[in-house]
């Protein structure tokens, strides 16, 4: 079985939970999907030999809960750390990744929030790898600190920490590339109240923020990909 026969495995959070764009593009990349829902009682491999990487979402909850799944989920994560398997962790999930690496997960000391769309810089790190968005799209009220051992790629102005990479193949993103219009559509209604929140934009803002921005983040997204699942970034091997 090859690489691209080999399913990516896919964790989501929710019963309605879509792996987006990035679902779409992995496919388009010629890897199945493997969708599973711990939250609901789906298992997680033993090992990563039937998979090609895997991708942790986001979701409402937090990293910090003491639900028994979430700290399944934090746990399970030395498997393809220690395989060397293609690890992404995006908002949530790069939040996870973080708690299992000894980093803290924890609010904005001013409970500010990022809901909308919001500028990032890369870190000369992570300039060297992509070509980066000026803005991301964001869901979040808790950040990060950067666990040992981790690079920091991006930055932001609220939450300072927004990418970062571990080891050769783990990469945790604070931000949510994966969302198209319909997953917009969804979150803003669904998820108004957040409007209220110190920080968040309002629902205008998303759509109005999505026909200046979404285009080059799309970009980054294919870019991105296409590099995580290439084996290309040797530099820490």
């Amino acid at each position: 079985m090859s690489d691209t026969e080999k399913p990516i495995l896919i964790i989501l959070h929710q019963e309605a939970s879509s792996s987006g764009r990035i679902g779409v593009r992995l496919k388009e990349m010629g890897f199945p999907l493997d969708i599973r829902k711990p939250r609901f009682g789906d298992e997680l491999p033993k090992n990563m030999s039937r998979h090609s990487g895997a991708v942790i979402f986001g979701g409402p909850m937090s990293a910090n809960d003491p639900d028994d799944y979430v700290k399944r989920e934090i746990d399970w994560m030395e498997v393809p750390l220690k395989e060397d398997s293609p690890l992404l962790g995006v908002c949530l999930g790069a939040q996870m990744l973080v708690k299992h690496l000894g980093g803290e997960v924890e609010a904005h000391s001013a409970k500010m929030v990022e809901v909308g769309y919001y500028p990032i810089e890369p870190t000369n790190g992570g300039r060297n790898l992509f070509t980066w968005p000026s803005h991301v799209y964001q869901w979040h009220r808790e950040g990060f600190d950067l666990p040992r051992g981790a690079e920091l790629l991006a930055t932001g102005q609220i939450y300072e920490n927004q990418a970062f990479s571990y080891g050769a193949n783990a990469y945790g993103l604070q931000f949510h590339p994966e969302v198209n219009l319909a997953m917009m559509h969804r979150w803003t209604v669904k998820g108004a109240a957040r409007f209220q929140l110190e920080g968040a934009q309002n629902r205008s803002q998303h759509f109005s923020g999505r026909s200046h921005y979404d285009q080059p983040l799309k970009n980054w997204l294919h870019e991105f990909l296409d590099f995580w699942l290439s084996g290309k970034n040797t530099a820490s091997k």
